[in-house]
């Protein structure tokens, strides 16, 4: 699974962060770009792989193993309890395989997760780091949050009460569609600082940024495994 401390370069990182840096020089808003591992632990799928690759085992020793035919002069059957002894080691072997093959292979786990899950995982991540790391507490109420998990293939942005007053819902989902279509580019650095100049651009008409604005959150691209 790929891990979001491994995705940036430290040149690509001091990019998005530059990129934060000019967004923010035009407005109030304070720009958070957050990149996670996952969102969720996702426990199930590993169970689900292995229990699938074990019914395929046991199926398939059934159908291979030889069986005594009880007709006379024929010795190829095979005792019953090896039959079984090798059905319960090929089940156990099958399963093991599978979880692990499910907790480190990306796109089977991600195959074998519900979409609704991941959604919800990803929605609750998002709002957890929004209130957690203060983006929801600037003095002026105009925090800008762009979210990606990279395991789900999933972002978010989420924006403060005066961001919502001033733009509205539809705004941060333009913002979240730009992102997410610059991610499917494969170039996730480019993506980022694309959705965060539009930011920058779109919020620096109804939230200018005045002679004495603080910079109240660092201007710093946070990944999180």
């Amino acid at each position: 699974m790929q891990r979001a401390s491994d995705l940036f370069t430290e040149q690509q990182r001091k990019r998005v962060e530059q990129a934060v840096v000019e967004a923010e020089a035009q407005t109030s808003c304070e720009i958070v770009p957050v990149v996670a591992s996952a969102s969720g632990r996702y426990d199930r799928p590993e169970d689900i792989i292995g229990l699938w690759l074990a019914v395929i085992a046991a199926v398939s020793i059934w159908l291979t193993l030889p069986r005594p035919t009880n007709e006379s002069g024929d010795w190829a059957g095979m005792p019953l309890y090896v039959g079984v002894l090798a059905m319960v080691a090929s089940v156990l072997v099958a399963f093991i395989v599978g979880a692990v093959a499910g907790s480190r292979i990306g796109w089977l786990r991600r195959l074998f997760t519900p979409r609704q899950q991941m959604l919800e995982e990803v929605s609750s991540r998002a709002r957890e780091i929004f209130f957690d790391n203060r983006i929801h507490h600037t003095s002026g109420a105009t925090g800008l949050l762009i979210y990606v998990s990279l395991f789900e293939h999933l972002a978010v942005v989420l924006g403060d009460q005066e961001i919502l007053d001033k733009l509205g819902q539809p705004f941060l989902d333009r913002l979240c569609k730009q992102l997410t279509a610059g991610l499917h580019q494969r170039n996730p650095m480019e993506a980022l600082c694309g959705v965060i100049a539009e930011a920058g651009e779109q919020l620096s008409g109804p939230l200018p940024r005045a002679a004495g604005d603080v910079n109240e959150l660092q201007d710093a691209l946070v990944l999180i495994d």
